[in-house]
């Protein structure tokens, strides 16, 4: 996923814990009662409020039932909190960035950069094009920065508007965001995870990315050609209404292509390798001072002030950073679009990652993520059957790791000597790597990628689930390609 460039881990140093004393079914209890759980709480009790505090709970349980399991099997307390501890720990980085990423939302707000790139985008994307046009624009913005995560927390954030000010459903528009996002991730040398799948298959990062072509360029071209499909099957009814909304705009903020600086500025800044939280933190205070020159109204409004001074803009800039700031205009559509949770907005997802990482580190201190890799490496003994089992394992610590990185490391060096032993190059694991676990893990709402994405998008992962056709397509298109023998590069090649 994450490609991120922002997870500040090592993965690589991290020791895959197994325990002789738990078997296969006893590993699976955890996982089989946590997805019931989950399935129900979501389904038939809280619906899209699960996220509000319910699911964290179940997650919470989850690791319960998997500390009972383990103190069955000769598994200590103090052993188990070791590997939370590890776990949470790692996340450190990822809830910065949440942080970081809900004040620059709400200081790109109130300086009038989202509305703005929301009032020209309008102008230039209509209906039919603008679904694919968020693929391909997402993709070169990732490609350029390494980061799928930095690409929807700033385009990402304003397609979403446009999306809705058009009339397009907003898991359409977050599902073409992410397929672009991780597209770019993907394929970026810049990307964490595309250095991680080659240095845990023992190959090359080039050799790697160009291997992966064969795979993920296909996939993205289906991906594009949907969305050309849906975008000539749209009924909108966002067009007709397009100058109303334009106007509502131009009456509240001051439009100006001079605010398109701040973004760029931001872009530059992480396309030099500028760490992420660094280049989020430059960004929001860049939007906090565009906002005193740009929107001295609109910071006002937010200070609750007659009057712009020192402490007023202070009290408005502040404010958009860390609570809940919206902004009226004459349009009732803009005026849901026109608001940002700063700081506090991002709570709800922090607190899902945190249950998750416990889960996850349950999982691990147990010895239930070793044995279930091992179970499925042992399901099968042929070529395809060794991809089929490397993708489903890395599916599954996406679900139960809650980890994008846990499902490239663990599956990286439990399969490394059975690609080996096959006679396989190790391109083939690092691709299969990529294709199922790093760009699954946005589909899993607890996993740190779903959260994420949807905590900055704001839209539930059902909801972009099927339109993320890049993501899910991506596991498909690596099996068909292991089915046919397609580029299945061979040990005595290299």
């Amino acid at each position: 996923m994450q490609s991120q460039n922002i997870k500040p881990t090592e993965p690589t140093k991290e020791d895959i814990i197994e325990n002789r004393e738990l078997n296969i079914w006893e590993a699976l209890i955890p996982v089989i009662l946590l997805v019931g759980m989950l399935f129900y709480n979501v389904s038939y009790a809280f619906g899209d409020d699960a996220l509000s505090g319910s699911n964290q709970f179940i997650l919470l349980l989850g690791a319960a039932i998997a500390a009972i399991v383990g103190f069955f099997n000769k598994v200590s307390y103090k052993q188990m909190m070791e590997e939370v501890a590890k776990n949470v720990k790692s996340t450190t980085g990822a809830l910065l960035i949440l942080l970081l990423v809900g004040s620059l939302a709400g200081t790109w707000l109130i300086s009038g950069i989202i509305p703005t790139m929301i009032y020209y985008g309008l102008q230039i994307l209509n209906p039919t094009i603008f679904l694919p046009a968020c693929v391909i624009i997402c993709a070169i913005i990732s490609i350029a920065t390494g980061s799928s995560w930095t690409t929807s927390a700033t385009v990402g954030i304003a397609l979403i508007g446009i999306g809705d000010t058009l009339g397009i459903s907003l898991g359409m528009t977050a599902g073409a965001v992410i397929s672009g996002a991780y597209f770019g991730d993907k394929m970026s040398p810049l990307s964490d995870t595309t250095n991680l799948a080659p240095a845990m298959a023992g190959g090359e990062l080039f050799s790697h990315i160009k291997y992966m072509a064969y795979t993920t360029v296909p996939t993205v071209l289906v991906t594009l050609f949907i969305f050309i499909i849906i975008g000539f099957t749209l009924d909108t009814s966002g067009t007709p209404e397009i100058s109303e909304q334009l106007h509502a705009i131009d009456s509240v903020f001051n439009i100006s292509p001079w605010l398109f600086i701040v973004p760029i500025l931001v872009i530059g800044l992480i396309v030099k390798k500028t760490p992420p939280l660094i280049a989020l933190l430059a960004g929001t205070l860049f939007g906090g001072i565009a906002a005193v020159i740009a929107q001295p109204e609109i910071i006002m409004q937010v200070a609750g002030s007659t009057k712009l001074t020192f402490n007023s803009a202070y009290i408005g800039v502040m404010k958009a950073m860390t609570v809940d700031t919206a902004i009226e205009t004459t349009n009732a559509d803009l005026n849901d679009l026109f608001s940002s949770g700063g700081m506090a907005g991002m709570l709800n997802t922090i607190w899902l990652i945190i249950c998750a990482m416990v889960f996850g580190g349950v999982m691990d201190a147990i010895g239930a993520l070793a044995r279930i890799s091992k179970a499925l490496l042992h399901l099968f003994d042929s070529v395809f059957g060794l991809f089929a089992s490397t993708v489903v394992s890395c599916l599954a610590l996406n679900v139960t790791a809650s980890d994008q990185y846990l499902a490239i490391v663990v599956p990286g060096r439990m399969y490394a000597k059975a690609f080996k032993d096959k006679g396989l190059a190790p391109e083939n694991l690092s691709r299969t790597l990529e294709d199922s676990g790093t760009v699954t893990s946005v589909l899993v709402p607890w996993n740190t990628c779903g959260a994420y994405q949807s905590g900055v998008l704001g839209v539930p992962v059902a909801d972009y689930f099927f339109y993320a056709i890049f993501n899910w397509l991506s596991p498909f298109m690596t099996l068909l390609f292991a089915a046919f023998r397609i580029k299945i590069k061979q040990l005595k090649e290299a």
